[in-house]
């Protein structure tokens, strides 16, 4: 066990990104001077060290010598590549080349049993999936690109979007990203992609690579359709979806003829939860014969505020798990908020334009930045030395402003050796002088 929790370190993480992506499927950089693991460690690199942007990133390590010296020792880039150089690499890799890494790191937190604190609602784990603008321009494209022809001015937007996934729980702010699915055109396909096509696509990919995961899928309302719902149950995974009554009248008219099933209890904070629930029947009328659990939930605050959902559900609803599989629902937002937001909002940059190349490059810098994020989600997750690190310094994006500075200043064995150095002050010595530059 403690071998498998080395691996959850960040060197040992690293190290199982740097073995997942160098398999012997990739043709050889014949005639050039840095090789695939110089590519895709440079790019893992940029957001590990949260670079605002590849052109900066490059400044760094030109004009640092600390810097390129860092990058052999913590990512084992013998040589780093330009910035005009790693576009054109990466921009050859198909985005389906990175999602070993993701399974590989996956695996790790099984064999450590640290997942097992994540189970919920009759010990599933609960993936959060919803969609996301990645990448809009009206003047750069590549043949992956989605189209927005606008009626009025014939002017045509070209866009990526990602399908994101993430291991949630409603009382942890920690996430796992699962591999993301990108919403692009596809090889010889002259139709825009669209997220149902995406979702069935993740879903598929998911269960491939994760055949005994009991999964609980969370949605929003668009998720809320025969043929998503019967995918999932082909899967063999449970789902709790977001219904309204203006997308779905026959199954609300229908529940409206029947005597609700209710239960209500009220939390220590004094807020009312509500609950109203049916089971067995429509979904709609086109599908009569499939069949659905529904619940309404009321939350009624103190001040007498009240706020109503509503979701479909295969998992059978009594007064005993109601409110479990309310919160369950609601942590659907998570993807949101802890996934989509912390990328855009801590540093990741994710709605910066790293580099769109005329194949996968977006796509491939969209899997760096997520493999970047889920490094340190496990860390937060397993990681005593990164916890202590960040709890000294006081937040996220604090703490890799100081490891910036001190890959600038000194040469690091290791990533565990900075986050030592940073998160335990006593125990700080002068560094060894070979560390350092000497003019």
């Amino acid at each position: 066990m403690g071998f498998v929790r080395k691996h959850l370190s960040a060197d040992g993480l690293i190290q199982i990104v740097r073995h997942s992506l160098l398999r012997s499927d990739l043709k050889p950089l014949i005639g050039s001077d840095y090789t695939w693991q110089d590519c895709f460690m440079s790019g893992l690199a940029i957001f590990a060290f949260k670079a605002p942007s590849l052109l900066q990133f490059e400044k760094m390590k030109s004009s640092e010598t600390m810097i390129r010296r860092n990058l052999r020792t913590l990512y084992k880039v013998k040589k780093a590549p330009s910035d005009s150089t790693l576009r054109e690499r990466l921009d050859r890799v198909p985005p389906k080349h990175f999602r070993l890494a993701f399974k590989k790191i996956f695996s790790y937190l099984q064999r450590s049993k640290v997942l097992e604190s994540c189970r919920y609602l009759d010990n599933h784990y609960i993936i959060s999936i919803d969609g996301t603008g990645q990448y809009s321009s009206k003047k750069v494209s590549c043949k992956h690109c989605c189209e927005k022809k606008h009626k009025k001015t014939g002017e045509v937007t070209y866009y990526h979007q990602m399908l994101g996934a993430s291991l949630v729980h409603p009382d942890k702010k920690v996430v796992i990203p699962l591999a993301p699915e990108p919403i692009v055109k596809g090889d010889g396909d002259t139709k825009n992609d669209c997220e149902r096509k995406a979702s069935k696509r993740l879903l598929t990919d998911f269960r491939r690579e994760h055949p005994h995961l009991k999964a609980l899928i969370v949605e929003d309302g668009l998720a809320s359709n025969y043929p998503h719902l019967s995918l999932i149950d082909s899967l063999n995974m449970d789902y709790i979806v977001g219904v309204k009554p203006g997308d779905h009248k026959y199954l609300f008219d229908w529940i409206s003829d029947l005597p609700p099933n209710e239960h209500s209890q009220t939390d220590e904070a004094g807020i009312v939860h509500a609950f109203k629930y049916y089971n067995d029947v429509p979904l709609n009328d086109a599908n009569y014969d499939y069949r659905v659990n529904v619940i309404e939930y009321t939350e009624t605050k103190k001040s007498g505020k009240q706020r109503r959902w509503s979701w479909v559900t295969k998992l059978t609803i009594t007064p005993a798990n109601a409110y479990k599989i309310m919160r369950a629902a609601r942590s659907r937002w998570k993807i949101e908020n802890e996934t989509f937001n912390t990328l855009k909002n801590q540093g990741y940059n994710f709605e910066h334009n790293f580099g769109h190349g005329n194949e996968y490059l977006c796509s491939v810098m969209m899997m760096l930045m997520l493999l970047a994020f889920l490094i340190d989600q496990v860390q937060q997750l397993c990681c005593k030395n990164y916890q202590k690190a960040r709890k000294h310094i006081g937040n996220f994006k604090k703490l890799f402003e100081e490891i910036r500075v001190l890959i600038r200043y000194a040469v690091w064995d290791s990533m565990e050796q900075i986050l030592i150095f940073i998160g335990v002050p006593e125990s700080r010595s002068p560094p060894d002088t070979a560390m350092w530059p000497t003019s």
